[in-house]
């Protein structure tokens, strides 16, 4: 996981995690700019995606797609669509079908989500981001007065039971105190417990391995 919690501000608008603003192709003393220099030779993932999916869509006139991502390519998934946005790729979000992520920590700050929310609904672009139980990925980094860290979208929250709830935020929004390690530790025990029953079942019932 990145734990660069610094920003990168976008000017008059919001602040993004610059940490996975980078790995997407933030350039050092040029920001983001919407197209590549030419005398530019390195390859940045946000330029090559975009050129990749131009040249599949174009010989595909029905296709659409959609980006998906766990963790931090969940954190990827969702800021690309983003820089989308910003570029004003209107051709591409059109075929944007939806952005699915699970885990992931958060990227931005609540002016931002608003922003791109309002952007993706424009387009008729869904955006669901899966939580797990305990996981801490989505509750990094903090959602605080310090940090200012935000979510958005549609949270699809699953509980140890695998109970899938639609939810505003996941409980216990921050990670929990560390009064709260051991209960959580059984939990985790819990989990593989039931885990490893199931994959018995599955085994036993059809012969064959895997849920």
């Amino acid at each position: 996981m990145d734990i660069d919690f610094s920003w990168y501000e976008l000017k008059h608008m919001a602040k993004t995690h610059s940490g996975f603003m980078k790995a997407l192709g933030l350039q050092k003393n040029k920001g983001f700019p919407k197209d590549q220099h030419s005398t530019d030779s390195r390859q940045y993932a946000y330029y090559t995606l975009r050129r990749k999916l131009r040249e599949v869509l174009q010989v595909n006139p029905e296709a659409r797609f959609i980006l998906t991502g766990h963790s931090s390519g969940g954190a990827t998934a969702i800021l690309f669509a983003a820089v989308l946005v910003l570029h004003q790729e209107e051709w591409l979000l059109e075929r944007l079908d939806a952005v699915y992520t699970f885990g992931h920590p958060r990227v931005a700050d609540s002016k931002f989500g608003e922003f791109i929310e309002k952007k993706l609904s424009k387009f008729d672009v869904k955006y669901y981001r899966y939580v797990y139980n305990n996981d801490h990925g989505p509750r990094l980094p903090y959602d605080d007065s310090i940090f200012f860290f935000k979510h958005f979208g549609t949270c699809i929250f699953f509980n140890r039971r695998y109970e899938g709830n639609v939810l505003a935020v996941e409980p216990d929004k921050n990670l929990y105190p560390w009064l709260w390690t051991f209960p959580k530790m059984m939990d985790a025990v819990w989990e593989f417990i039931m885990v490893s029953f199931c994959l018995k079942k599955r085994v036993e019932n059809t012969g064959k391995p895997g849920l």
